[in-house]
């Protein structure tokens, strides 16, 4: 199936009905009263986040979805049918936002959330309301409310709590297969991965994670060169990004400056995004000699100038792997007790704040 991550759709909920004005004739009754009835309510249009999912690619071609309109009411006290909402099923990571004021609506992080993206019209009232002791053949009735109308931008992104970062061929995917579960394309020529992977590391029997893989990014990305920016945004909601460096680039390149180049692009992309913590690992170990890899890191640290953790591995034979999925699992589970903690205090505060509040009052 051919990854789908971003899609622009149109969406409209059904009008209400109109109301009826209609009056009862009927054999026998001298006097016959007002008997129209009201309107059905428009349909309207859901969304619903489904685990099942992992691509947009069923708004890529499908762009309008339109809800149907409410019946008009009848005589003889019929009210009409109400129109049939419709559900729009996506990807759990899907961010929805109005596409004409920009304004991010929608954030479907659970599988089962729901969120109705367009209400309905409500139904027109028949004359049948609007009969009193002075106004006895009522004439008046209502309109249909029309439904709402929307041009919403759907963008998934990808639910993950490390992202691996880093230039093409640099051994990302070879990194993930090694680690997880996930079995992506791996090949000796540039842009292997063209889509995200994601990949659950289990580390201990009760612990994992879940690590995401995007295509490379090069020197340039912002201007478009390569794949461009695009697939970073799947990196927003991890908690540590693994930035993966090539100990031996071809073509006798050079490490720190790939690895200053590839700083760069994720800063003029997103300053948060670049702010997140960002480790450096070093790839491919295994091609330099034992009593050379102490030199070559030391070396490397020195010119890089970083305060992140520096690790050296070998994603083909593994070495190193182990040592480095732990550390990532410790920082994980130190960063959700800190953030337990952070909320647990806010709940704290807040139940605090509304007692002094009612004292004070």
């Amino acid at each position: 199936m051919k990854f789908i991550d971003e899609a622009t759709i149109d969406i409209a909920a059904g009008d209400g009905g109109n109301g009826c004005a209609s009056f009862r004739r009927e054999k026998f009754i001298p006097k016959g009263g007002p008997d129209g009835g009201d309107g059905g309510r428009g349909g309207s249009v859901w969304v619903a986040a489904d685990r099942n999912i992992n691509t947009l690619i069923d708004f890529r071609y499908a762009r309008r979805f339109y809800a149907k309109k409410g019946e008009n009411g009848r005589g003889s006290d019929c009210y009409g049918a109400g129109g049939e909402d419709i559900d729009l099923r996506v990807p759990v990571g899907t961010v929805i936002t109005d596409a004409d004021t920009g304004e991010k609506l929608f954030d479907m992080i659970a599988h089962g959330q729901r969120s109705l993206l367009a209400q309905g019209g409500r139904g027109g009232i028949g004359n049948l309301h609007f009969k009193s002791s002075i106004n006895r053949t009522p004439r008046q009735f209502t309109k249909g409310e029309p439904g709402q109308r929307r041009k919403l931008t759907l963008e998934l992104r990808v639910l993950a709590d490390v992202g691996l970062l880093g230039l093409p061929n640099a051994g990302k995917s070879t990194l993930i297969r090694a680690v997880s579960n996930a079995r992506p394309k791996v090949a000796d020529y540039p842009f292997t991965t063209l889509h995200p992977h994601l990949g659950v590391v289990r580390v201990g029997p009760e612990q994992s994670f879940v690590i995401a893989d995007i295509p490379g990014l090069i020197e340039g990305a912002a201007e478009g060169a390569g794949l461009g920016h695009q697939f970073l945004r799947h990196l927003s909601r991890t908690d540590l990004l693994l930035h993966l460096i090539d100990c031996l680039p071809p073509d006798e390149g050079d490490p720190v400056r790939d690895a200053k180049a590839i700083v760069a692009e994720l800063r003029k992309y997103d300053d948060k995004l670049y702010r997140k913590p960002r480790w450096i690992v070093l790839n491919k170990i295994d091609l330099v000699p034992a009593d050379e890899r102490e030199v070559l890191l030391a070396e490397f640290r020195r010119r890089l100038r970083t305060k992140s953790p520096v690790f050296s591995v070998s994603a083909a034979t593994g070495d190193g792997c182990r040592e480095l999925m732990s550390a990532v699992a410790r920082f994980l589970v130190a960063k959700r007790a800190d953030s337990k903690e952070e909320s647990d205090a806010d709940k704290r505060f807040g139940a605090e704040h509304a007692e002094d509040t009612q004292s004070g009052a």
